[in-house]
């Protein structure tokens, strides 16, 4: 069996400009600017890095993005309505959620 080596940085550089092409030809063909909308619940710090690390290459890509940042405590509830709302400012053709592990909205006892 031989290894194939693969160069991760160029594969993800040849991604990154793949989307940053196709959002420019959705701009062209239908006048829309795709958007990242990140829910970030609950202050971990890797989860941070990473939701910010989501909206820079949102942006680099050519597309909007918006984060939202709400308390550990927040419920199912609560944030199925985030992200159900009413149409975001900027508008955003997806969402990303970082959350804990945990269920906040499951009943005790």
């Amino acid at each position: 069996m031989t290894a194939t080596l693969i160069d991760g940085k160029a594969f993800a550089a040849r991604l990154r400009e793949d989307v940053a092409g196709e959002v420019a030809k959705m701009q062209a063909a239908h006048g829309v600017t795709p958007g990242l909308a990140v829910v970030l619940v609950g202050d971990d710090a890797a989860s941070a890095v990473y939701v910010r690390n989501k909206g820079e290459q949102a942006k680099a890509a050519g597309m909007h993005s918006v984060t939202h940042r709400l308390p550990a405590e927040t419920t199912e509830a609560e944030l199925l309505k985030l992200v159900g709302s009413s149409t975001p400012t900027p508008p955003s053709t997806g969402f990303w959620c970082s959350c804990p592990c945990r269920r906040a909205s499951t009943p005790t006892g």
